[in-house]
Order: structure tokens, then sequence, then C-alpha cells
């Protein structure tokens, strides 16, 4: 089966990962790819929003299957296109993928099907917006409607900061994706991300996951792509994920097909465990970025098979495998992100990094060198590297992502520290408490 993936970041780098270990995958490409999955794919340079440009190469190429790792073209409509020329591809279509497109769209469905959210409302016009926000006072979120790169939901401690992120947005910050905003309740709680692998019909719980989306440590500071993320997610017990199966996931794959949108892809539920159990942040309708990687360090069954049969509507009775070990990703990036940041730094040893029993390297915004640099690895964006380890726990598995972190040789890179912390802090908890 030749195989294409579609992205250019760390999310795409694991899926490559993934697909390469199966014996399904005979061929393996990558539009555009990256440094990294030079390494792992054939890379073609197509961009993701060149649709003629992916169809072509498919037929030309005799792809048989394609997997599509971020979301701007899913909710363009990619799979539509692929579908019309008969090319098997895993991902929703346009209509089901306007639950990552449309926050104003997830949040009324939620409403409608007693799907349990927080209280919210929707706003186009900035003075209707700001008399709410002050009647309603903080801490307060406030959301753009469409897709904003993982920063388009700001958390506002003050009236002031709800104000000036409602005039931002709609003032034009965000161009069209903040045609409209939400504003909703603050959730108290611990976030969580949850995953099914989703035919249409049946729903498919994958492994838990929990990442930090601020750029500081101690969880402060903006909001990035994501800084790390680690699985299992210990918050999310047996319990805790059965009420998100029976409260959240199975009513929403229940609505989307009652409203002819039937779901077939990856469902990603933005979690808050709270006092009331799980209640949706949002939905994403792809892998997360940071989060895909750790997903598939401890994914042991084929993922490839699971994804074509998802694609193919035939999940009903299938089951995936999952190692035991935790697994943990750090994420390198460039000097000065999420805001301005340089491009073209070399970062070196990332051999030394992967010669660390358990660890990888999956490469998010890098690029080769050219011409007699070919050999090099430069840094082509904000995120650059994901420094992923495996352990017997998640305290484990941290520390061996940290000595691949202090192997790499790249001074415009920055890390937070403390990736896990919660994880690692109920982990020495429980040691204490078995003494």
């Amino acid at each position: 089966m030749h195989v294409l993936v579609i992205g250019a970041g760390g999310r795409e780098h694991a899926l490559c990962w993934g697909v390469a270990r199966s014996p399904l995958a005979t061929r393996l490409s990558c539009a555009p790819g990256n440094g990294g999955i030079a390494r792992l794919a054939e890379c073609v340079d197509i961009a993701v929003d060149d649709f003629d440009g992916i169809v072509a190469y498919c037929r030309d190429e005799a792809v048989d299957f394609v997997i599509v790792g971020p979301e701007g073209p899913l909710v363009d409509g990619i799979i539509d296109r692929l579908d019309r020329e008969g090319i098997l591809a895993f991902g929703p279509n346009a209509r089901a993928a306007i639950l990552e497109g449309s926050k104003v769209f997830t949040k009324n469905l939620c409403k409608k099907h007693n799907i349990p959210t927080a209280a919210f409302e929707k706003f186009t016009d900035l003075d209707k917006a700001r008399e709410y926000i002050q009647d309603r006072g903080a801490p307060i979120v406030v959301k753009v409607d469409g897709l904003a790169a993982g920063k388009g939901a700001i958390v506002c401690a003050t009236t002031e900061e709800a104000l000036a992120a409602a005039e931002d947005i709609l003032g034009g910050q965000f161009g069209a994706a903040g045609d409209a905003i939400v504003v909703e309740q603050f959730m108290v709680g611990e976030e969580a991300s949850f995953f099914a692998l989703c035919d249409g019909r049946n729903a498919l719980p994958l492994a838990t996951a929990q990442d930090h989306k601020a750029v500081g440590e101690g969880d402060v500071g903006p909001n990035t792509g994501g800084m790390g993320a680690y699985s299992p997610a210990p918050v999310m017990t047996d319990e805790m994920c059965q009420k998100t199966m029976e409260r959240i996931i199975l009513p929403t794959m229940r609505a989307m097909e009652q409203d002819g949108r039937p779901f077939k892809g990856l469902l990603f539920a933005g979690l808050m465990i709270t006092d009331r159990g799980p209640q949706l942040i949002e939905y994403n309708v792809r892998f997360g970025d940071p989060e895909c990687q750790v997903l598939l360090a401890r994914w042991q069954s084929d993922p490839l098979a699971a994804l074509v049969a998802a694609a193919k509507g035939q999940l009903a009775g299938y089951e995936v495998d999952w190692s035991d070990r935790a697994a943990i990703t750090v994420v390198m990036a460039a000097q000065g992100y999420p805001g301005d940041y340089g491009k073209g730094s070399e970062i070196k040893n990332i051999s030394g990094a992967e010669a660390i029993a358990g660890v990888s390297v999956l490469h998010a915004g890098t690029k080769l060198g050219t011409g007699a640099e070919g050999d090099k690895i430069l840094a082509n964006g904000g995120r650059v590297l994901g420094i992923t380890a495996q352990g017997s726990d998640i305290r484990t598995a941290r520390g061996r992502a940290y000595q691949g972190v202090d192997a790499i040789d790249w001074p415009e890179g920055f890390c937070r520290r403390d990736i896990g912390w919660r994880a690692v802090a109920r982990e020495e908890k429980a040691e204490q408490e078995g003494e």
C-alpha cells in the first residue's frame, strides 16, 4: 500500500513513524514533509492546500491511502475532493470538520443535545459582547469562532482583558476566522485530551493524554500550539473515560449522523475534568500536536490498519493495543515563539539525543540544508523538535526526555522544564503514601 501523509509538522512525523512500521505500507510519501520526515518517507513539494497537486500526485504515483494531518485542509474540503476522485482517505469531510471549523456550531450542537460544556453566548457585535462581558465579569473565556492555530482561546483573568480580547478579535486580529466570537463561562478543573477513532457510526476510544499549551513554566503566559504532552493522563480514570464516551463522544456521533454529517476520522475532545465530571472545552477533528507524538509512542498494534478501518467504516469490534509504558514529549521551540522568531539556525547532535535509550526526536519545524550544507538540519518554524521518550512511568520518561533535550546543541532554542508536572506530582504522592 502506497500511503501519502499530508502535513509538515511533528504530528505528521509521528504519523509517518507509525505508518512506517506497518506491514501494510510498501511505500510512504509525505507532502510537504520536513527534515526529519525525510528519513522515513519520500517528501514531495506539494503544499497542504494544493488540492489539485495532491490529487495529481495520487494519480501519478498510485497512492492507495491518504492521511490528512492538519485541520486547515480538512475544514476546506480535502476529503470531499479525494472522495470524488475515488481515493481512500482518513479524515472528516468538510460538513463534519465544522466541529473544529466553527466553535459556534459545536457549542450550539452541545446545547441542543445536552452535551456538557460551559455556558456561552455568540457575538458578532462588539457592543453587545462588551455588555455581556461586563455583566458576567471575570474570569471568563473569549474564543475565535474559526481556526486560529491553537491560539484562539483567551482565558481572561479580568474584565479588562476580556474586553480587549473581544475588541482585538472582532477588530480583525484573526481575519475572517474572528468574524464571530464565543464568550463562555470559565470552568474550574483539570484539562485532558480524549481521542476516538470514528467511522461515521462507531467510535473507538484511544489512549488519553494531557498537553501544556502555555509557553511558560507553571502553565503561564500566552497559549501556543503546545509545548509538551504526556500519556496516559492520570486524571482520565476508567470511570472518567466511560463518562466521556457516554456523555460527550457518543451523543456527538449520533447528533452528527442525524444532521447528515456522519463523522469519520479522529475526534479529539479537549476536556475539563470538573466536580461534575467531564465537560467539553472544544473539538478538534485531527490528531493533536504534540499529543499525537505520545500516542504513537504507546500504540503497539498497527496504526495504519486502524486508520484504514475507520476510513472504510469497519471499526465495529475493532481493538487497539497500547503499551503499559508512559510517554512524554518535550517541545523545543525557537527563541521568541509564540511571537517573532528567527529561522535558519543549525541544530546539532540530534543523533546524540536519539542514542539515549527510549528517546526519539520527532521533527516539527525543520528543513534540510541545501547545496554543500545538505546534511544539516535547520530550524524552520516556531515549534521545531519534539523530544519524545518512554519509560515505566511519567517521571522516568520525563527524565529521559530532558536528557535528550540536553544532548541537543541548539543555542537558539528553548523548552519548558516542567512538562508533565501534574502527573509527576501524582506519582510522587502515591509513592509517599505507599511507604
